[in-house]
Protein backbone atom coordinates (compact mmCIF):
# COMPACT_ATOMS: atom_id res chain seq x y z
CA UNK A 1 0.00 0.00 0.00
CA UNK A 2 3.00 2.33 0.21
CA UNK A 3 2.67 2.80 -3.54
CA UNK A 4 -0.54 4.76 -2.88
CA UNK A 5 1.17 7.25 -0.58
CA UNK A 6 4.14 7.54 -2.94
CA UNK A 7 1.92 8.36 -5.92
CA UNK A 8 -0.04 10.98 -3.96
CA UNK A 9 3.16 12.60 -2.70
CA UNK A 10 4.63 12.73 -6.21
CA UNK A 11 1.53 14.31 -7.76
CA UNK A 12 0.06 16.28 -4.83
CA UNK A 13 0.83 19.71 -6.30
CA UNK A 14 -0.93 18.81 -9.55
CA UNK A 15 -3.85 17.19 -7.71
CA UNK A 16 -4.31 20.37 -5.72
CA UNK A 17 -4.01 22.74 -8.67
CA UNK A 18 -6.53 20.76 -10.69
CA UNK A 19 -9.06 21.09 -7.87
CA UNK A 20 -8.40 24.83 -7.59
CA UNK A 21 -9.04 25.19 -11.34
CA UNK A 22 -12.35 23.34 -10.94
CA UNK A 23 -13.34 25.60 -8.05
CA UNK A 24 -12.74 28.73 -10.14
CA UNK A 25 -15.75 27.91 -12.33
CA UNK A 26 -18.98 29.21 -10.72
CA UNK A 27 -21.23 26.23 -11.46
CA UNK A 28 -24.27 27.58 -9.60
CA UNK A 29 -27.21 25.45 -10.68
CA UNK A 30 -29.84 27.58 -8.90
CA UNK A 31 -29.12 30.73 -10.96
CA UNK A 32 -29.76 30.63 -14.74
CA UNK A 33 -27.17 33.39 -15.15
CA UNK A 34 -24.50 30.73 -14.56
CA UNK A 35 -25.83 28.18 -17.06
CA UNK A 36 -22.75 28.25 -19.27
CA UNK A 37 -20.48 27.81 -16.25
CA UNK A 38 -22.44 24.75 -15.15
CA UNK A 39 -22.21 23.25 -18.64
CA UNK A 40 -18.49 24.09 -18.79
CA UNK A 41 -17.91 22.27 -15.51
CA UNK A 42 -19.56 19.12 -16.84
CA UNK A 43 -17.14 19.15 -19.77
CA UNK A 44 -14.18 19.65 -17.42
CA UNK A 45 -15.23 16.66 -15.30
CA UNK A 46 -15.58 14.53 -18.43
CA UNK A 47 -12.12 15.57 -19.64
CA UNK A 48 -10.53 14.81 -16.27
CA UNK A 49 -12.10 11.34 -16.20
CA UNK A 50 -10.78 10.59 -19.68
CA UNK A 51 -7.32 11.76 -18.64
CA UNK A 52 -7.56 9.51 -15.58
CA UNK A 53 -8.13 6.44 -17.76
CA UNK A 54 -11.81 5.60 -18.19
CA UNK A 55 -12.78 3.55 -21.25
CA UNK A 56 -15.48 6.00 -22.22
CA UNK A 57 -17.08 9.13 -20.86
CA UNK A 58 -20.11 11.10 -21.95
CA UNK A 59 -22.02 14.19 -21.00
CA UNK A 60 -25.59 12.90 -20.90
CA UNK A 61 -28.29 15.43 -21.78
CA UNK A 62 -31.22 15.70 -19.37
CA UNK A 63 -34.20 18.08 -19.12
CA UNK A 64 -32.00 20.10 -16.78
CA UNK A 65 -28.24 20.12 -16.41
CA UNK A 66 -26.28 17.16 -17.81
CA UNK A 67 -25.00 14.09 -15.99
CA UNK A 68 -21.42 13.01 -16.61
CA UNK A 69 -21.19 9.24 -16.98
CA UNK A 70 -17.96 7.27 -17.35
CA UNK A 71 -16.76 3.74 -16.77
CA UNK A 72 -13.78 1.43 -16.66
CA UNK A 73 -14.81 -2.21 -17.01
CA UNK A 74 -11.82 -4.50 -16.54
CA UNK A 75 -13.65 -7.80 -16.00
CA UNK A 76 -17.43 -8.43 -15.88
CA UNK A 77 -16.88 -11.15 -13.27
CA UNK A 78 -15.40 -8.66 -10.82
CA UNK A 79 -17.41 -6.34 -8.53
CA UNK A 80 -18.47 -2.93 -9.82
CA UNK A 81 -18.32 0.29 -7.76
CA UNK A 82 -20.60 3.13 -8.87
CA UNK A 83 -19.31 6.55 -7.77
CA UNK A 84 -21.88 9.32 -7.34
CA UNK A 85 -21.09 13.01 -6.84
CA UNK A 86 -22.15 16.42 -8.06
CA UNK A 87 -20.35 19.27 -9.79
CA UNK A 88 -22.88 22.04 -9.11
CA UNK A 89 -22.57 24.38 -6.12
CA UNK A 90 -24.71 26.61 -3.96
CA UNK A 91 -24.98 30.37 -4.64
CA UNK A 92 -22.25 32.33 -2.88
CA UNK A 93 -24.54 34.91 -1.28
CA UNK A 94 -24.02 36.91 0.84
CA UNK A 95 -20.84 37.80 -1.04
CA UNK A 96 -19.84 40.54 1.39
CA UNK A 97 -19.30 38.00 4.18
CA UNK A 98 -16.58 36.12 2.32
CA UNK A 99 -13.03 36.92 3.37
CA UNK A 100 -11.82 36.02 -0.13
CA UNK A 101 -13.56 35.60 -3.47
CA UNK A 102 -15.91 32.58 -3.46
CA UNK A 103 -14.57 31.52 -6.85
CA UNK A 104 -11.00 32.65 -6.25
CA UNK A 105 -9.75 29.70 -4.15
CA UNK A 106 -7.08 30.38 -1.57
CA UNK A 107 -5.47 28.18 1.06
CA UNK A 108 -5.48 29.42 4.64
CA UNK A 109 -4.80 27.77 7.98
CA UNK A 110 -7.66 27.35 10.45
CA UNK A 111 -7.96 25.90 13.95
CA UNK A 112 -9.55 22.74 12.54
CA UNK A 113 -7.16 22.64 9.57
CA UNK A 114 -3.67 23.63 10.75
CA UNK A 115 -2.21 22.22 7.53
CA UNK A 116 -4.40 24.59 5.52
CA UNK A 117 -7.85 24.63 4.02
CA UNK A 118 -9.09 25.55 0.55
CA UNK A 119 -11.54 28.45 0.78
CA UNK A 120 -14.01 28.50 -2.13
CA UNK A 121 -17.63 27.74 -2.88
CA UNK A 122 -17.88 24.01 -3.56
CA UNK A 123 -14.54 23.21 -1.91
CA UNK A 124 -16.18 20.68 0.41
CA UNK A 125 -19.67 20.43 -1.11
CA UNK A 126 -19.03 18.69 -3.38
CA UNK A 127 -16.28 19.47 -5.88
CA UNK A 128 -13.43 18.75 -3.49
CA UNK A 129 -14.94 15.48 -2.30
CA UNK A 130 -16.13 14.41 -5.75
CA UNK A 131 -12.72 15.09 -7.27
CA UNK A 132 -11.04 12.82 -4.70
CA UNK A 133 -12.67 9.92 -6.53
CA UNK A 134 -11.31 11.03 -9.89
CA UNK A 135 -7.80 11.23 -8.48
CA UNK A 136 -8.11 7.95 -6.59
CA UNK A 137 -9.13 6.30 -9.86
CA UNK A 138 -6.18 7.90 -11.67
CA UNK A 139 -3.87 6.63 -8.94
CA UNK A 140 -5.13 3.07 -9.27
CA UNK A 141 -4.94 3.15 -13.06
CA UNK A 142 -1.38 4.47 -13.12
CA UNK A 143 -0.11 2.06 -10.49
CA UNK A 144 -1.87 -1.00 -12.00
CA UNK A 145 -3.80 -1.46 -8.76
CA UNK A 146 -7.43 -1.10 -9.85
CA UNK A 147 -8.96 -4.34 -8.52
CA UNK A 148 -12.51 -4.06 -9.90
CA UNK A 149 -14.82 -2.22 -12.29
CA UNK A 150 -15.70 1.44 -11.78
CA UNK A 151 -18.56 3.61 -13.00
CA UNK A 152 -19.01 7.34 -12.43
CA UNK A 153 -22.27 9.31 -12.33
CA UNK A 154 -21.59 12.98 -11.59
CA UNK A 155 -24.62 15.27 -11.80
CA UNK A 156 -25.20 19.01 -11.99
CA UNK A 157 -28.48 19.53 -10.13
CA UNK A 158 -27.94 18.21 -6.61
CA UNK A 159 -28.16 21.67 -5.07
CA UNK A 160 -31.58 22.22 -6.69
CA UNK A 161 -33.13 18.86 -5.90
CA UNK A 162 -31.67 16.48 -8.52
CA UNK A 163 -34.82 16.79 -10.60
CA UNK A 164 -33.36 15.12 -13.70
CA UNK A 165 -31.65 12.27 -11.87
CA UNK A 166 -34.81 10.25 -11.23
CA UNK A 167 -35.54 9.88 -14.94
CA UNK A 168 -31.90 9.19 -15.78
CA UNK A 169 -31.61 6.41 -13.20
CA UNK A 170 -34.88 4.76 -14.24
CA UNK A 171 -33.91 4.90 -17.92
CA UNK A 172 -30.37 3.56 -17.39
CA UNK A 173 -30.66 0.75 -14.87
CA UNK A 174 -28.48 -1.61 -16.91
CA UNK A 175 -25.84 1.02 -17.49
CA UNK A 176 -25.74 1.83 -13.77
CA UNK A 177 -25.78 -1.79 -12.56
CA UNK A 178 -23.28 -2.15 -9.72
CA UNK A 179 -22.55 -3.85 -6.42
CA UNK A 180 -22.16 -0.76 -4.26
CA UNK A 181 -22.54 3.01 -4.62
CA UNK A 182 -19.75 5.11 -3.14
CA UNK A 183 -20.54 8.71 -2.21
CA UNK A 184 -18.40 11.41 -0.62
CA UNK A 185 -20.83 14.24 0.12
CA UNK A 186 -20.88 13.95 3.91
CA UNK A 187 -18.42 14.49 6.72
CA UNK A 188 -16.68 12.94 9.69
CA UNK A 189 -16.49 13.88 13.35
CA UNK A 190 -12.92 15.22 13.31
CA UNK A 191 -9.61 14.70 11.57
CA UNK A 192 -8.52 12.45 14.42
CA UNK A 193 -11.95 10.81 14.84
CA UNK A 194 -12.89 9.15 11.54
CA UNK A 195 -16.55 8.28 11.04
CA UNK A 196 -18.88 6.90 8.41
CA UNK A 197 -22.36 8.31 7.87
CA UNK A 198 -25.02 5.61 8.23
CA UNK A 199 -28.16 7.70 8.02
CA UNK A 200 -29.54 10.80 6.29
CA UNK A 201 -32.61 12.87 6.94
CA UNK A 202 -35.19 13.37 4.22
CA UNK A 203 -36.45 16.74 3.04
CA UNK A 204 -39.62 18.65 2.25
CA UNK A 205 -38.98 22.15 0.88
CA UNK A 206 -41.74 24.67 0.20
CA UNK A 207 -42.23 28.34 -0.55
CA UNK A 208 -45.18 30.24 0.94
CA UNK A 209 -46.80 33.45 -0.26
CA UNK A 210 -49.18 35.54 1.82
CA UNK A 211 -51.21 38.25 0.02
CA UNK A 212 -53.14 41.04 1.68
CA UNK A 213 -54.25 44.19 -0.20
CA UNK A 214 -54.01 44.32 -3.98
CA UNK A 215 -51.13 46.82 -3.84
CA UNK A 216 -48.61 48.28 -1.39
CA UNK A 217 -50.33 50.77 0.90
CA UNK A 218 -49.34 53.86 2.87
CA UNK A 219 -48.83 52.58 6.42
CA UNK A 220 -50.18 55.80 7.90
CA UNK A 221 -53.40 55.89 5.91
CA UNK A 222 -54.11 52.15 6.08
CA UNK A 223 -52.13 50.88 9.08
CA UNK A 224 -54.41 49.21 11.63
CA UNK A 225 -57.26 48.90 9.14
CA UNK A 226 -55.96 46.19 6.79
CA UNK A 227 -53.93 43.05 7.37
CA UNK A 228 -50.18 43.41 7.01
CA UNK A 229 -49.01 40.25 5.18
CA UNK A 230 -45.55 40.41 6.75
CA UNK A 231 -47.01 40.59 10.26
CA UNK A 232 -49.42 37.78 9.47
CA UNK A 233 -46.71 35.59 7.91
CA UNK A 234 -44.41 35.91 10.92
CA UNK A 235 -47.28 35.05 13.27
CA UNK A 236 -48.17 31.99 11.20
CA UNK A 237 -44.57 30.81 11.12
CA UNK A 238 -44.18 31.34 14.86
CA UNK A 239 -47.21 29.12 15.47
CA UNK A 240 -45.58 26.17 13.67
CA UNK A 241 -43.59 25.29 16.79
CA UNK A 242 -44.70 25.17 20.41
CA UNK A 243 -42.87 26.03 23.63
CA UNK A 244 -41.19 22.61 23.64
CA UNK A 245 -39.94 23.30 20.10
CA UNK A 246 -42.12 20.55 18.68
CA UNK A 247 -43.75 21.07 15.31
CA UNK A 248 -47.47 21.75 15.63
CA UNK A 249 -48.66 20.51 12.23
CA UNK A 250 -51.30 17.82 12.95
CA UNK A 251 -50.05 14.38 11.99
CA UNK A 252 -46.44 15.53 11.50
CA UNK A 253 -44.98 12.97 13.92
CA UNK A 254 -47.41 10.12 13.22
CA UNK A 255 -45.00 8.01 11.16
CA UNK A 256 -41.73 8.90 12.86
CA UNK A 257 -39.74 5.79 13.75
CA UNK A 258 -38.48 6.38 17.27
CA UNK A 259 -35.07 5.04 18.22
CA UNK A 260 -34.89 2.80 21.27
CA UNK A 261 -33.10 3.91 24.42
CA UNK A 262 -30.38 1.37 23.57
CA UNK A 263 -29.90 2.89 20.10
CA UNK A 264 -29.76 6.38 21.59
CA UNK A 265 -27.19 5.18 24.12
CA UNK A 266 -25.04 3.85 21.27
CA UNK A 267 -25.27 7.21 19.55
CA UNK A 268 -24.12 8.94 22.72
CA UNK A 269 -20.82 7.04 22.55
CA UNK A 270 -19.69 9.23 19.66
CA UNK A 271 -17.25 11.91 20.89
CA UNK A 272 -18.98 15.28 21.25
CA UNK A 273 -18.14 18.42 23.19
CA UNK A 274 -21.08 20.73 23.80
CA UNK A 275 -18.75 23.52 24.90
CA UNK A 276 -16.71 23.25 21.70
CA UNK A 277 -19.94 23.15 19.67
CA UNK A 278 -21.20 26.39 21.24
CA UNK A 279 -17.80 28.05 20.93
CA UNK A 280 -17.51 27.20 17.23
CA UNK A 281 -20.89 28.82 16.56
CA UNK A 282 -20.44 31.68 19.04
CA UNK A 283 -23.53 30.62 20.99
CA UNK A 284 -24.22 31.20 24.67
CA UNK A 285 -26.74 28.36 24.73
CA UNK A 286 -28.26 25.68 22.54
CA UNK A 287 -31.82 25.35 21.31
CA UNK A 288 -34.06 22.49 20.23
CA UNK A 289 -36.77 19.97 20.93
CA UNK A 290 -37.23 19.13 24.60
CA UNK A 291 -36.20 15.64 25.63
CA UNK A 292 -33.33 15.25 23.17
CA UNK A 293 -29.66 16.16 23.21
CA UNK A 294 -27.90 18.14 20.49
CA UNK A 295 -26.55 15.15 18.53
CA UNK A 296 -30.07 13.68 18.45
CA UNK A 297 -31.79 16.94 17.53
CA UNK A 298 -29.62 17.38 14.45
CA UNK A 299 -29.82 13.81 13.18
CA UNK A 300 -32.68 11.57 14.37
CA UNK A 301 -35.40 14.19 14.94
CA UNK A 302 -37.43 16.03 12.29
CA UNK A 303 -37.18 19.80 12.04
CA UNK A 304 -38.83 22.84 10.50
CA UNK A 305 -36.76 25.89 9.60
CA UNK A 306 -37.33 29.15 7.75
CA UNK A 307 -34.56 29.45 5.17
CA UNK A 308 -35.53 32.88 3.89
CA UNK A 309 -38.22 35.50 4.49
CA UNK A 310 -38.92 38.72 2.64
CA UNK A 311 -41.48 41.33 1.65
CA UNK A 312 -42.04 45.08 1.66
CA UNK A 313 -39.30 47.68 1.41
CA UNK A 314 -35.75 46.47 1.98
CA UNK A 315 -33.71 49.27 0.43
CA UNK A 316 -31.72 52.02 2.09
CA UNK A 317 -33.52 54.48 4.35
CA UNK A 318 -37.22 54.38 5.20
CA UNK A 319 -40.34 53.77 3.18
CA UNK A 320 -43.55 53.52 5.18
CA UNK A 321 -45.57 50.89 3.34
CA UNK A 322 -47.76 47.92 4.10
CA UNK A 323 -46.61 45.37 1.57
CA UNK A 324 -49.12 43.60 -0.63
CA UNK A 325 -47.23 40.32 -0.31
CA UNK A 326 -44.85 38.48 1.99
CA UNK A 327 -42.86 35.34 1.27
CA UNK A 328 -40.86 32.65 3.02
CA UNK A 329 -38.94 29.52 2.10
CA UNK A 330 -39.33 26.70 4.59
CA UNK A 331 -37.53 23.37 4.83
CA UNK A 332 -38.48 20.36 6.91
CA UNK A 333 -35.85 17.71 7.57
CA UNK A 334 -37.45 14.30 7.91
CA UNK A 335 -36.50 11.05 9.62
CA UNK A 336 -37.17 7.39 8.82
CA UNK A 337 -40.89 6.70 8.54
CA UNK A 338 -41.76 10.14 7.15
CA UNK A 339 -42.68 10.51 3.49
CA UNK A 340 -41.79 13.91 1.95
CA UNK A 341 -44.91 14.08 -0.25
CA UNK A 342 -47.17 13.31 2.70
CA UNK A 343 -45.41 15.89 4.89
CA UNK A 344 -45.65 18.53 2.16
CA UNK A 345 -49.38 17.91 1.92
CA UNK A 346 -49.82 18.09 5.70
CA UNK A 347 -47.90 21.36 5.79
CA UNK A 348 -49.83 22.90 2.90
CA UNK A 349 -53.24 22.09 4.35
CA UNK A 350 -52.26 23.30 7.81
CA UNK A 351 -50.70 26.55 6.61
CA UNK A 352 -53.77 27.45 4.58
CA UNK A 353 -56.05 26.49 7.48
CA UNK A 354 -54.33 28.73 10.05
CA UNK A 355 -54.38 31.81 7.82
CA UNK A 356 -56.88 34.55 8.83
CA UNK A 357 -59.57 35.50 6.29
CA UNK A 358 -57.87 38.87 5.80
CA UNK A 359 -55.13 37.29 3.64
CA UNK A 360 -54.76 34.71 0.89
CA UNK A 361 -52.13 31.97 1.11
CA UNK A 362 -50.31 30.04 -1.58
CA UNK A 363 -47.94 27.13 -0.89
CA UNK A 364 -45.56 26.02 -3.65
CA UNK A 365 -43.69 22.72 -3.14
CA UNK A 366 -40.12 22.77 -4.42
CA UNK A 367 -38.19 19.55 -3.88
CA UNK A 368 -37.89 16.78 -1.37
CA UNK A 369 -36.32 13.43 -0.64
CA UNK A 370 -36.73 10.31 1.44
CA UNK A 371 -34.70 9.63 4.60
CA UNK A 372 -32.11 6.84 4.41
CA UNK A 373 -30.43 4.43 6.81
CA UNK A 374 -27.62 2.19 5.59
CA UNK A 375 -26.53 -1.10 7.18
CA UNK A 376 -23.25 -1.51 9.02
CA UNK A 377 -22.93 -5.24 8.43
CA UNK A 378 -22.56 -5.40 4.64
CA UNK A 379 -19.37 -5.55 2.58
CA UNK A 380 -19.53 -1.90 1.54
CA UNK A 381 -19.50 -0.61 5.10
CA UNK A 382 -16.90 -3.17 6.16
CA UNK A 383 -14.62 -2.13 3.28
CA UNK A 384 -15.00 1.55 4.15
CA UNK A 385 -14.26 0.82 7.79
CA UNK A 386 -11.13 -1.17 6.92
CA UNK A 387 -9.94 1.55 4.54
CA UNK A 388 -10.31 4.19 7.26
CA UNK A 389 -8.50 1.98 9.73
CA UNK A 390 -5.63 1.77 7.24
CA UNK A 391 -5.35 5.54 6.76
CA UNK A 392 -6.43 6.93 10.15
CA UNK A 393 -5.14 4.13 12.35
CA UNK A 394 -8.41 3.69 14.20
CA UNK A 395 -11.86 2.21 13.67
CA UNK A 396 -14.40 4.76 12.36
CA UNK A 397 -17.52 5.65 14.33
CA UNK A 398 -20.90 5.10 12.61
CA UNK A 399 -22.97 8.30 12.79
CA UNK A 400 -26.25 9.62 11.46
CA UNK A 401 -26.18 12.93 9.61
CA UNK A 402 -28.74 15.68 9.79
CA UNK A 403 -28.25 16.50 6.12
CA UNK A 404 -30.12 15.16 3.12
CA UNK A 405 -29.00 13.51 -0.09
CA UNK A 406 -32.43 12.74 -1.60
CA UNK A 407 -31.15 10.49 -4.37
CA UNK A 408 -29.66 7.86 -2.00
CA UNK A 409 -33.10 6.38 -1.34
CA UNK A 410 -33.81 6.54 -5.08
CA UNK A 411 -30.69 4.49 -5.83
CA UNK A 412 -31.76 1.72 -3.48
CA UNK A 413 -35.31 1.73 -4.81
CA UNK A 414 -34.43 1.69 -8.50
CA UNK A 415 -31.01 -0.01 -8.60
CA UNK A 416 -31.38 -2.25 -5.52
CA UNK A 417 -27.93 -1.21 -4.36
CA UNK A 418 -26.76 0.13 -1.00
CA UNK A 419 -24.85 3.40 -0.76
CA UNK A 420 -21.75 3.96 1.37
CA UNK A 421 -21.44 7.55 2.59
CA UNK A 422 -17.68 7.96 2.90
CA UNK A 423 -17.26 11.70 3.50
CA UNK A 424 -14.26 13.65 4.75
CA UNK A 425 -15.63 17.14 5.48
CA UNK A 426 -15.94 18.66 8.94
CA UNK A 427 -18.90 20.46 10.52
CA UNK A 428 -16.74 23.58 10.69
CA UNK A 429 -16.20 23.64 6.90
CA UNK A 430 -19.11 26.09 6.42
CA UNK A 431 -20.84 24.34 3.54
CA UNK A 432 -23.71 26.42 2.11
CA UNK A 433 -22.30 29.40 4.03
CA UNK A 434 -19.82 32.19 3.33
CA UNK A 435 -16.19 31.06 3.57
CA UNK A 436 -16.85 27.42 2.75
CA UNK A 437 -13.60 25.50 2.93
CA UNK A 438 -12.10 22.02 2.80
CA UNK A 439 -8.93 20.80 4.48
CA UNK A 440 -5.92 19.98 2.34
CA UNK A 441 -5.29 17.09 4.74
CA UNK A 442 -8.84 15.84 4.17
CA UNK A 443 -8.51 16.06 0.40
CA UNK A 444 -5.38 13.92 0.24
CA UNK A 445 -6.43 11.56 3.04
CA UNK A 446 -9.70 11.05 1.16
CA UNK A 447 -7.87 10.09 -2.03
CA UNK A 448 -5.81 7.56 -0.10
CA UNK A 449 -8.78 6.08 1.77
CA UNK A 450 -10.89 5.74 -1.36
CA UNK A 451 -8.06 3.94 -3.13
CA UNK A 452 -7.85 1.44 -0.27
CA UNK A 453 -11.64 0.98 -0.24
CA UNK A 454 -11.55 -0.67 -3.67
CA UNK A 455 -9.07 -3.31 -2.59
CA UNK A 456 -10.97 -4.18 0.58
CA UNK A 457 -14.35 -4.25 -1.17
CA UNK A 458 -13.05 -6.54 -3.92
CA UNK A 459 -11.46 -8.90 -1.39
CA UNK A 460 -14.65 -9.06 0.69
CA UNK A 461 -16.90 -9.81 -2.29
CA UNK A 462 -14.80 -12.51 -3.93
Amino acid sequence: MEIIKAYIEKHKDRFLEELLDLLRVPSISADPAYKQDVLKTAEIVKARLIEAGVDNAEVCVTPGYPIVYAEKMIDPSLPTVLVYGHYDVQPADPIELWTSGPFEPVIKKTEAHPEGAIFARGACDDKGQMYMHVKAFELMMNTDSLPCNVKFMIEGEEEVGSESLDGFVKANKEKLASDVILISDTGMLANDIPSITTGLRGLSYVEVEVTGPNRDLHSGLYGGAVANPINILTQMIASLQDEQNRITIPGFYDDVIELSLEERADMAKAPFSLDAYKKALDLSDIHGEDGYVTMERNSIRPTLDVNGIWGGYMGEGAKTVIASKAYAKISMRLVPGQDPDAITELFSKHFVRIAPKSVKVKVTPHHGGMPYVSPTDDNGYKAASLAMMDTFGKKPVPVRSGGSIPIVALFEQELNVKSILLGFGLDSDAIHSPNEHYGVFNYFRGIETISRFYKHFTDLTK
